[in-house]
C-alpha cells in the first residue's frame, strides 16, 4: 500500500529530497526509488516533479554553442559598428520570428526603455512572428506602428495588430495608425491633419526603440506591402525596405511612385533613436542587412548563425 500521500498539497521536503538524491544523484530508476521509499512509482515521478518545482532540483540546461554564438556576436559588433548583436543557432525550417524571438527580447530588456517611452514596430513576417513570442514586461512604455496599413491583405503588413500584439506581451500601451500605407492625395491631407495621425509622426520624432524587419531586394520576392510593386523599374535599384521604405546599395531612399504619399516614417528619422533593432535572418538578406546598418538604420542586430556568418564574410571582403 502506497503511504506516501501528499502533505497538504506537498509532500514532505526530506522525502522529496530522498527521491531526488537516489534518482539525480545515484542514478537509481523509478523503480528503484519506489521500492526503496516504499511507495510507488507514479508517486515518485510526483515526487520529483515537485523537487524541480519547489528547487530542491534546479536542471540547467547549457548550448554547448553558446560560447561559439558569443564570439559570432562579438566579431559582428566590432566589424559592423554594432551597439549589441543577438545570433541564435540556426535551425532548418524553423520560423524566423520563433527563432528570433529570445534575441529580440533581450534585445528590448537592454534598451533602457522607460515608461512613458516609444518603442516604433515595423511590419513584415519576421515581426510579425516575434510579437507572437515571449517578451519582456516594459510598463508604461508606448508602442506604435512604423507605418500605415490598414488596407494590407496580410497579417504581417497589418502594422495595428503587429503592434497591439507586442503590445499585450510586454504589458505596454499601443497607440494605433488608421492609416493606409499610400492613401489617396485627398486622403492624405486628411490624415496630415488629423490630430490622431500626428500623435504617431511625433512619437517617430521622439521614440526611444524600434523593432525593425529588414526586407530583401524587392525584386524577386514573393511577399510585399502593397505599396512596393517588384516589377517597378524604378525599384530596380533597391537592395531592400525597412519600414516600406526601399533603400539603394549606399542607404539612399529609392524614389518610386506615390513615395510622396507613404504614411510612413523616413528613414533618416531611425538615425536619431537610440536603440534600431534589427530582425532578419537569410541569404538573400545578407546585404539588405549590411546597407541598413552601415547606413545608420539599424544598431542592434538579431540574427541566425547561419547569417551571420554570411555577414561577416561579406564584412571581411568589403
Amino acid at each position: 500500500m502506497d503511504t506516501t500521500e501528499p502533505v497538504r498539497g506537498r509532500f514532505p521536503q526530506t522525502l522529496v529530497y530522498q527521491a531526488a538524491r537516489l534518482y539525480y544523484l545515484e542514478h537509481a530508476t523509478q523503480a528503484q526509488i519506489a521500492n526503496q521509499l516504499g511507495t510507488s512509482r507514479p508517486t515518485v515521478s510526483r515526487l520529483l516533479a515537485e523537487a524541480r518545482a519547489s528547487g530542491v532540483v534546479r536542471v540547467h540546461v547549457r548550448n554547448p554553442d553558446a560560447g561559439e554564438m558569443s564570439a559570432l556576436e562579438q566579431t559582428l559588433v566590432e566589424q559592423l559598428g554594432l551597439l549589441a548583436a543577438y545570433v541564435a543557432p540556426s535551425i532548418k525550417n524553423a520560423p524566423a520570428g520563433q527563432l528570433l524571438g529570445p534575441g529580440v527580447a533581450n534585445a528590448l530588456q537592454r534598451s533602457d526603455l522607460g515608461p512613458g517611452d516609444a518603442l516604433v514596430v515595423s511590419s513584415g513576417a519576421t515581426v510579425h512572428g516575434v510579437a507572437q513570442q515571449r517578451m519582456p514586461s516594459l510598463p508604461g512604455v508606448v508602442l506604435c506602428p512604423t507605418a500605415g496599413g490598414v488596407e494590407e491583405p496580410h497579417a504581417h503588413y497589418q502594422t495595428n495588430e503587429i503592434t497591439r500584439n507586442l503590445a499585450a506581451k510586454v504589458h505596454g500601451t499601443p497607440v494605433l495608425l488608421y492609416a493606409p500605407a499610400m492613401p489617396s492625395p485627398a486622403l492624405w491631407r486628411v490624415l496630415m491633419d488629423d490630430p490622431v495621425t500626428q500623435r504617431v509622426t511625433r512619437l517617430w520624432k521622439s521614440a526611444h526603440a524600434a523593432l525593425l524587419g529588414i526586407g530583401a531586394p524587392p525584386h524577386g520576392r514573393s511577399s510585399l506591402p502593397s505599396v512596393i510593386s517588384p516589377n517597378d523599374p524604378a525599384l530596380l535599384p533597391a537592395v531592400g525596405d525597412i519600414c516600406a521604405r526601399p533603400y539603394d546599395n549606399t542607404g539612399a531612399p529609392v524614389v518610386f511612385s506615390g513615395v510622396e504619399r507613404l504614411v510612413a516614417m523616413e528613414l533618416d528619422d531611425l538615425r536619431r533613436i537610440p536603440h534600431t533593432i534589427g530582425a532578419a535572418v537569410g541569404a538573400e538578406k545578407v546585404t539588405s542587412i549590411m546597407t541598413a546598418v552601415r547606413a545608420g538604420y539599424v544598431n542592434t542586430l538579431v540574427t541566425d548563425s547561419a547569417t551571420a556568418e554570411l555577414l561577416v564574410d561579406q564584412g571581411s571582403q568589403s
